[in-house]
């Protein structure tokens, strides 16, 4: 990206160089806002699962919401599980508020952090995503706060099924 200047569009160098890409795992303590992420090379799960444990207490049931990404259902985080308990799994559908919560957050590190930045590293990339991750844990981190009550989400989803049931016997 080239630097911006008055009446001027955003311009690009012709001999732009990718120099490789990481593969981030981040997840959102909702009680304190504060997030632990994992940049990996390659996009497993498995790697991410030992990180929560050592950075939570060690007496905690934890409830880990995901999407559906197949790369937390495979026969290597299965077996992990097994031999960690404590961790319950909650796999939610597409735009649901848990989730719109950690994207919120991968929107501000895109917006804050990397928009409009040359990396001429993958190491430089990865900095940049800790200091983020640093920053974001010291001054930004917020509890999550539900918006409704459990009655009222409880039912639009009951008037959401009947709406499904009466499309389904009017087709």
């Amino acid at each position: 990206m080239l630097p911006l200047k008055p009446a001027q569009v955003e311009r690009r160098t012709h001999d732009y160089k990718r120099h490789g890409t990481a593969s981030l795992y981040a997840a959102v303590d909702i009680l304190t806002g504060k997030v632990i992420g994992r940049i990996t090379q390659r996009h497993r799960a498995k790697e991410f699962l030992p990180q929560i444990a050592r950075n939570t207490p060690a007496e905690l049931v934890l409830h880990v919401i995901l999407d559906n990404s197949s790369t937390h259902k495979t026969a290597a985080v299965r077996e992990w599980l097994e031999k960690h308990p404590r961790f319950k799994l909650h796999f939610t559908p597409t735009s649901t508020s848990w989730l719109n919560a950690v994207e919120g957050w991968f929107a501000q590190l895109e917006r804050r952090a990397l928009y409009r930045d040359g990396f001429s590293s993958l190491a430089d990339l990865r900095a940049a995503i800790r200091r983020f991750i640093e920053a974001h844990n010291e001054h930004s981190a917020k509890p999550f706060r539900w918006n409704k009550t459990a009655e009222s989400i409880i039912s639009s989803v009951h008037r959401t099924k009947l709406a499904v049931i009466r499309n389904e016997l009017l087709d």
